[in-house]
């Protein structure tokens, strides 16, 4: 018997009951998120509108706190500052500082060029002569907004490729419900940043791949447990396979999302970059595991089944 347990071994919560219940509650939130997506669009950070790239050097180790504050201080719609290292910005050590600056929204007909300058005279003015500044570039809306379609196009193909991978794995079948689960956990939390406003750069990108991976890892699970178990029950009704098998990983499922969100809960306090990452992985842990269970699996009872058609009418262990 193992030592700890917070659910009991064996359950017998009929999941397959209630699922008209949860298509409900999800067709809310795909609605939501649609008409987020469309009517409010997203908040794009630096990385996919362009901004203004300035590097640093001191002859001592930076408070990057302190400096951040004071570029804060400017009023411009987004910033970021982080440490780089190599060569002589290791003597001393976090003497380089990288700032990315997102540039006041400009008028009809301003002159984008002259907006990205006052940005540098700007930056350079309240942090003073002080610093070295080493280099000064413009990354421009156009460079910015092909960085974005690739890493749409990047999320895509992540979702198809995994959807790839199941079907040949496992069926065909179970490749769809990968397919739309997986694609209706990223689209869900897509929605999320939207209607919640939160900076969409390239981190959240790298949130969304990274939620793609969590929410095919718990689908597989519920998956392969269906298929062993389809082996052993060989005349059970798809119905109750699929109470049965998602009873049997409820603890493993529960353990496996908390001990995740448990880990990301520190990041919420590591700054803005580490906070909006962290709320997409939350946010996705809560959405994954809905799917892998209302989702994925329920897509089952929906298409041809698994294996062939099956006897019914009773529900007994095969003889083996």
């Amino acid at each position: 018997m193992p030592l700890l347990r917070f659910i009991p071994e064996t359950t017998n919560v009929n999941f397959v009951k209630y699922r008209f219940a949860a298509f409900a509650v999800d067709g809310l939130l795909l609605v939501i998120a649609v008409v987020s997506i469309l009517w409010y669009g997203f908040n794009l950070g630096i990385d996919f509108t362009g901004g203004v790239l300035m590097e640093v050097k001191s002859r001592q180790t930076i408070d990057i706190g302190k400096m951040r504050a004071d570029v804060d201080s400017l009023g411009f719609p987004e910033s970021h500052l982080q440490y780089f290292g190599g060569g002589e910005c290791e003597r001393p050590v976090n003497s380089c500082v990288m700032i990315r600056v997102q540039p006041k929204a400009l008028a009809q007909g301003g002159d984008q060029e002259k907006a990205d300058q006052a940005v540098v005279q700007a930056v350079r003015g309240k942090l003073g002569p002080s610093y070295e500044y080493r280099r000064t570039e413009v990354v421009g809306p156009k460079v910015s907004g092909e960085l974005l379609d690739d890493g749409i196009i990047a999320t895509i193909l992540a979702v198809a490729m995994i959807s790839i991978y199941v079907a040949v794995r496992f069926e065909w079948q179970y490749g769809v419900g990968a397919l739309i689960a997986t694609g209706h956990d990223v689209f869900v939390t897509a929605g999320f940043y939207s209607i919640m406003g939160l900076d969409f750069n390239i981190n959240t990108v790298a949130a969304l791949l990274l939620l793609a991976g969590y929410s095919i890892n718990d689908t597989v699970v519920v998956f392969d447990r269906i298929r062993e178990n389809r082996r052993k029950y060989k005349r059970m009704p798809l119905i109750d396979m699929i109470n049965l098998s998602t009873n049997q990983i409820a603890t493993r499922t529960t353990l496996v999302s908390v001990a995740t969100a448990t880990s990301v809960i520190p990041l919420l306090f590591g700054g803005h970059v580490l906070q909006n990452f962290s709320i997409a992985i939350l946010f996705g842990i809560v959405v994954g595991t809905f799917s892998s269970t209302y989702v994925a699996s329920m897509l089952l009872l929906y298409m041809p089944e698994v294996g062939g058609k099956t006897d019914t009418s009773k529900t007994e262990e095969a003889v083996a």
